[in-house]
């Protein structure tokens, strides 16, 4: 999960912002322990640990290089990662569903691809994204090297397969997973 960001546009740390009660990290944080064993928050260098949901298997990583982009993010990451596939998200994501998730993992699995993301009108999404760890990092550090920076990269070096929108709208008919808070009125939507 990338938990990285500057919050520039929010004004403040966005994801110690209250969303429906608790912290907006630890919405994302409970989404992706219904899907997998291990959560990995990805930080800033320098950045406070952030306050967690107690009891759930957590791990914080900091990225290497600060103010590097969310590609150098991801790669630090899948660098911790100790699974064939990882599920990448952002920690502003509130209201990631756990349907969609575990489509992403099924397609991943049974498909001979890197990489799945969800198609967004003409284009895809860059996060919610499932890939396989091994070529992910690979892939990632030949764009770092290439002076790449923008996550939408990644996937699109990668064999990756696209859900359409009316797949995986079923599973979440209100699009709330590709919800992500940039500014405190995203908060309220």
């Amino acid at each position: 999960m990338l938990a990285g960001g500057r919050s520039s546009r929010f004004g403040s740390d966005k994801l110690a912002a209250t969303y429906q009660g608790m912290p907006l990290l630890h919405h994302a944080v409970l989404r992706l322990v219904e899907v997998t064993t291990e959560v990995i928050v990805v930080l800033a260098p320098g950045a406070t640990d952030p306050a967690l949901p107690p009891g759930l298997p957590v791990r914080l990583v900091r990225d290497a290089v600060e103010g590097e982009g969310p590609l150098r993010g991801a790669l630090a990451g899948l660098g911790a990662v100790e699974r064939e596939l990882a599920v990448i998200v952002g920690g502003d994501m509130p209201e990631l569903s756990t349907a969609v998730l575990i489509e992403m993992l099924r397609v991943a699995a049974a498909a001979p691809v890197d990489a799945v993301a969800l198609q967004d009108g003409e284009r895809f999404r860059p996060i919610p994204i499932v890939v396989r760890v091994a070529p992910a990092q690979a892939a990632a550090h030949g764009l770092l090297h290439a002076g790449e920076r923008r996550l939408r990269a990644l996937p699109e070096a990668l064999r990756a397969a696209v859900i359409d929108e009316a797949t995986w709208q079923r599973l979440d008919p209100r699009r709330l997973t590709l919800h992500d808070v940039d500014v405190p009125s995203d908060l309220q939507e």
